[in-house]
C-alpha cells in the first residue's frame, strides 16, 4: 500500500536540490560566521548571499533580515520583542481569534504583564471584518498582528488593506506568513508590512530554520542575550547550512511559484471531486475561492476527528486537524470555533488535507477514494 502525504501545511519534505545545495556546506563550510579568518570569511559569505536571496524573495533590504529557528520564535520576537520596546508609547495590542498559537500564546503572555488584547472575531468566511479592525484602532495601539493565511483553513486575510489603515498610525504591522509564503508573491514595502514572519520546512527546506523581516528603523526589545549577532537581536552562532538551504527554497520556490499554485488548485479540485463522485456529503470550511491553493478544510458531517484521523492512517492516507486530540477527548479547533461557534460540530469533524510536494495527481485522487470509502464504511 502507498503511503499519501497530505500534510503538508504541517511540514514538507525537503526538495532534493535543497539538500544537494547544504551537503558541500556540512562537509567544507565548518568555519564560525563571526571569525575574522578565512573559514570564518567562507562561512559569512554564504550566509550573506542567503540572506540577500532571502530579502529578494519579500522585495526586503538584506538588513531587514533577521535569522530565526523558525515561525515560533520570529512570533515571538514580533510580538514581545515590539511590545516591550513601545511600551512607554501605548499598551494596545490587536490580532485575530484564529492565529497560530505561537501568537496567541505569546500575546497571552503579554496580557499577564499589563498589555491589553484585542481578538478581533473572524467570520464564516474565514475572514477579519476591516469595520472591527478600524473601531478597535485607538491611539493607544501599539502594534497588529493578523496572519496572511490560516495554517487549517488556508484563508487568506485582507492584509493589504490593514497596511493602508495603519499607514497613519503608531500601530506596527506583524503578520504570521508561513502559509503564504512561497505561494503568494508578497512585496512587504507595497503591503506596508513592518514585520513578517517565515518558515523554512514549510516549504521544502530544512527544519530548525525561519526569518523575521524587520523594516528597517522598527524597533524590537531582544529577547535572548549573549553575543552580536542579526545586528544585536538574536545572538547565538548562526546556522549556515540551514541558511544555504532555506535560500535554495525560497529561490526554487520563486522560480515555480505560479507553477505550484496552478498544480496545488488542480489537486484541491481533483480531491473534491472525487469525493463528490463518490456521494461523500460535506462542507468546505472556510471561503475556497479565497485561499491558498495547498491547502482545504473538509467538514464530514457525523464524523469525529480522531476516528477519521485514525483510519486515514491505517489507509495510509496522512492528513490532520486543527483539534488538539487526547485520550478519549478532542479540543474543538480554535479557528473553526472562531469562525462557526464552540459548539458547532465542525469544530470536531474536520479535516485538514494539504497538497505538496509529494504528491501527484494520481495519488491525490487515490487519497480521496480511500478517504471516501473510510467515511462509507463509518456512516
Amino acid at each position: 500500500m502507498e503511503h499519501i502525504y497530505l500534510d503538508h501545511a504541517a511540514t514538507a519534505p525537503m526538495h532534493k536540490d535543497v539538500l544537494k545545495a547544504m551537503y558541500p556546506v556540512y562537509e567544507e563550510v565548518f568555519g564560525n560566521p563571526s571569525s575574522v579568518h578565512a573559514f570564518g570569511r567562507k562561512a559569512r559569505q554564504m550566509l550573506d548571499q542567503s540572506r540577500r536571496v532571502l530579502a529578494e524573495s519579500v522585495h526586503a533590504n538584506e538588513k531587514e533580515i533577521i535569522f530565526t529557528s523558525g515561525g515560533t520564535e520570529s512570533d515571538n520576537m514580533a510580538l514581545i520583542g515590539a511590545a516591550a520596546e513601545r511600551k512607554p508609547l501605548g499598551n494596545h495590542i490587536i490580532t485575530t481569534a484564529q492565529e497560530h498559537h505561537a501568537v496567541l500564546h505569546a500575546a497571552e503572555h503579554l496580557e499577564k504583564q499589563g498589555f491589553e488584547v484585542t481578538y478581533l472575531p473572524v467570520y464564516e468566511d474565514g475572514r477579519i471584518s476591516m469595520e472591527d479592525l478600524k473601531q478597535s484602532l485607538t491611539e493607544d495601539t501599539i502594534l497588529v498582528s493578523v496572519m496572511f493565511a490560516n495554517n487549517e483553513t488556508g484563508v487568506i486575510q485582507p492584509v493589504e488593506e490593514i497596511g493602508n489603515l495603519l499607514a497613519g498610525h503608531q500601530a506596527y504591522f506583524h503578520t504570521d506568513a508561513v502559509q503564504a509564503y512561497g505561494l503568494i508573491d508578497i512585496s512587504v514595502k507595497d503591503l506596508g508590512i513592518d514585520m513578517l514572519t517565515v518558515s523554512s520546512h514549510k516549504i521544502n527546506g530544512p527544519k530548525g530554520i525561519g526569518f523575521l523581516y524587520v523594516k528597517e528603523g522598527v524597533k524590537l526589545e531582544a529577547l535572548q542575550f549573549g553575543g552580536e549577532q542579526e545586528r544585536k537581536r538574536r545572538p547565538g552562532t548562526e546556522n549556515v547550512p540551514g541558511a544555504v538551504g532555506f535560500s535554495k527554497a525560497a529561490q526554487i520556490g520563486m522560480e515555480q511559484r505560479d507553477d505550484r499554485n496552478q498544480l496545488y488548485k488542480g489537486y484541491k479540485e481533483f480531491f473534491l471531486s472525487v469525493l463528490e463522485e463518490h456521494g461523500i456529503a460535506f462542507e468546505v470550511n472556510g471561503d475556497v475561492q479565497g485561499s491558498i491553493a495547498s491547502i482545504v478544510n473538509v467538514s464530514f458531517p457525523g464524523m469525529n476527528v480522531e476516528t477519521l484521523l485514525t483510519n486515514f492512517d491505517l489507509e495510509g492516507i496522512a492528513a490532520s486537524s486543527g483539534s488538539a486530540c487526547t485520550a478519549g477527548s478532542v479540543e474543538p479547533s480554535h479557528v473553526l470555533s472562531a469562525m462557526y461557534g464552540k459548539n458547532n460540530e465542525c469544530t470536531t469533524n474536520s479535516i485538514r488535507f494539504s497538497f505538496g510536494l509529494f504528491n501527484t495527481e494520481k495519488n491525490v485522487k487515490e487519497a480521496a477514494a480511500r478517504v471516501a470509502k473510510i467515511i462509507k464504511r463509518l456512516t
